[in-house]
């Protein structure tokens, strides 16, 4: 069985990736390494709902010169759901806190962290936590809130939020079918809003009803001016997760960040454009 097995996996050849079973942490999170052994690391972090699968199309591009490192974050895709606790998980610094732990069990250094989503501000927090693991962020879609607040636009009432959530408890299933084809943003290609709606319907149903209160209820505004690592900041166009406003609110307090407009449209680029997010990242990175 190759490591891309399952929805999607006759589209890209077999990559050098394969499951570690070496430590605790590597099983809890189902780490999978590969690439160049001696490559700067690149670990790729998935957004909520999602899994280390949702990166398959764009892990490619990087592998004949960077150690790839992918991992489900605890309650998603291959993890260990015995790990996941509500009270452990209540915030995002405990997703960072598993991110660093990694780190240093492999021992990483100078990594390049790309965070899809809420993923970018577990980047954020990772990096305050730890910094002498990292040496770049890439955020794909990032939202420091997702709540307008006073002369914030988060691009989400509260009002929004409460009956997402609502929707969220009361029916599993149909809000992810409902609600991943509007996140896709790429009506012309139904098999992409597919392949997320049925990401989200294999997710534990409490578990994605808590992640859903942790992510959309968070504020990490205040933590983005001590991102002090080079920093790409990927915006999608007609993103209804993360607006561009909120991209460029990120861009603008991070201090010598890069903001980058894709074509792409919808919040999951790495899925309707990899090549396009691909070329972004590696036209930011060193050559």
């Amino acid at each position: 069985m190759t490591p891309w097995s399952g929805r999607g996996a006759q589209t890209r050849p077999a990559s050098s990736l394969r499951v570690q079973r070496v430590g605790n942490v590597l099983q809890r999170n189902c780490v999978r390494l590969g690439g160049t052994p001696d490559g700067r690391p690149m670990m790729f972090a998935h957004g909520f709902g999602c899994d280390q699968e949702m990166w398959r199309f764009v892990v490619p591009a990087f592998e004949d010169d960077h150690r790839i490192v992918l991992f489900d974050h605890v309650g998603a895709g291959h993890s260990d759901l015995s790990a996941y606790d509500h009270a452990a998980y209540d915030s995002l610094r405990r997703y960072a806190d598993d991110v660093v732990e990694i780190c240093r069990e492999l021992d990483l250094r100078d990594v390049v962290f790309v965070g899809h989503s809420v993923s970018a501000m577990i980047g954020v927090l990772a990096l305050q936590s730890a910094p002498e693991h990292f040496g770049a962020l890439v955020m794909i879609g990032p939202s420091p809130r997702y709540v307008d607040d006073g002369d914030y636009t988060g691009g989400f009432s509260r009002t929004d939020i409460a009956g997402l959530l609502d929707a969220l408890d009361a029916n599993h299933l149909g809000w992810s079918a409902q609600m991943a084809p509007v996140i896709m943003g790429v009506p012309d290609h139904p098999e992409r809003a597919a392949e997320l709606t049925n990401s989200f319907c294999r997710t534990d149903p409490d578990i994605t009803r808590h992640f859903a209160r942790v992510t959309f209820l968070s504020d990490n505004r205040a933590d983005l001016a001590g991102v002090d690592v080079p920093t790409l900041v990927l915006q999608c166009s007609e993103d209804v997760i993360a607006l561009e406003v909120v991209g460029r609110y990120v861009h603008e307090h991070i201090p010598g960040s890069t903001f980058t407009q894709l074509a792409a449209t919808g919040h999951c680029p790495h899925l309707s454009a990899p090549e396009e997010t691909a070329a972004a990242i590696r036209a930011f990175l060193p050559g």
